[in-house]
């Protein structure tokens, strides 16, 4: 794989960006509009000054709560705590969107730990914060941005870093987090400057301005390509969703109102674990919300073509609507 012969160091943080807590560092980063303090090491985060954090992530022993299931897997979702367990990384318990527990399997290292704790952990942590959550991937394009859903192997993540090495900015991949504060106008909050990318993707579009790091684990197969430039630090207003389908040519065709919804629905990261996840009132805000957002936002169907070597055309198609859109509303 490419990341087989791959290193990277992460580079300590300066002394007034972490501090000591009962043998493990302390340190603050910033990410989707949040401070959050960690005591698990995040270099794929951009480090900040400690001032009080937004989200505070602890390393401790976590018991299973009553009732949790068991297993290799086991999810417990209640209002205001959500449990998670994998048992080759550890047990995560998320309070009230403010406080993540940690609590690693034996031999589980900062690297693996960050894996899942920067995926699902931190998206329904985002989630109980109220914002809406995507599993997508977001480009800035000036002063719009578009959002790139689809299922496994659709190439949202490669789609992106074509779009990137077009001269476009990342804003965000695998957990798009939307601020629909002001429902007539969705905001894309700014994630972190890292890509994932297979293999033969990332060979085709080769980042120049990336660092590729190492593989966590023998079954992860994407790199994560840590952005050096082009990445977008600003929220920016969300102007088109495209899902991802394969096709013979690039092509762009507008979904009809009924499917818009449902195509949100269905990649929001909150119904990767069930209906057990929208518990309380989360459920009639989570449809509210995606309602908004198919409401003001385009969504169009974006059919890329087979073959790595065709992706710049969906990629000049994504910048040809876009102009589009523009004049269409201006």
């Amino acid at each position: 794989m490419i990341i087989a012969n791959a290193s990277v160091t992460e580079t300590p943080l300066p002394p007034t960006h972490a501090t000591m807590r009962h043998g493990r560092i302390r340190r603050f980063y910033k990410a989707y509009g949040l401070v959050i303090s960690s005591e698990v090491a995040l270099p794929e985060l951009e480090p900040t000054t400690p001032v009080a954090p937004d989200l505070e992530i602890v390393v401790k022993p976590i018991d299973p709560p009553e009732g949790a299931s068991q297993g290799a897997t086991a999810f417990q979702f209640e209002p205001t705590r959500q449990y998670l367990f994998w048992e080759a990384v550890g047990a995560f318990l998320i309070d009230d969107g403010k406080r993540i527990d940690v609590d690693p399997a034996p031999g589980v290292d900062d690297p693996l730990l960050a894996f899942p704790l920067l995926g699902p952990v931190l998206a329904l942590a985002l989630h109980q914060r109220g914002l809406l959550i995507l599993h997508a991937s977001a480009i800035a394009v000036g002063g719009k941005s578009v959002i790139f859903l689809g299922d496994k192997g659709a190439g949202k993540s490669t789609t992106a870093g074509a779009m990137i090495r077009a001269g476009h900015h990342l804003l965000t991949d695998d957990v798009v987090a939307l601020d629909l504060s002001d429902p007539n106008r969705p905001m894309i909050l700014p994630g972190f400057p890292q890509l994932k990318l297979a293999a033969d993707a990332a060979g085709a579009i080769r980042l120049e301005q990336a660092e590729i790091r190492p593989q966590v684990h023998p079954q992860i197969d994407k790199a994560q390509h840590r952005l050096n430039d082009g990445f977008a630090a600003d929220a920016v207003p969300a102007s088109r969703i495209y899902v991802l389908e394969r096709g013979e040519t690039a092509a762009i065709s507008p979904l009809p109102a009924l499917a818009a919804l449902p195509a949100i629905i269905k990649f929001s990261y909150i119904t990767r674990f069930g209906r057990q996840a929208l518990a309380g009132d989360f459920a009639a805000t989570h449809l509210r919300q995606s309602a908004q957002l198919a409401a003001q936002v385009g969504v169009c169907r974006l059919e890329v073509p087979t073959g790595l070597e065709r992706i710049d055309e969906a990629v000049a198609l994504i910048e040809a609507d876009l102009i589009e859109a523009d004049l269409a509303s201006g």
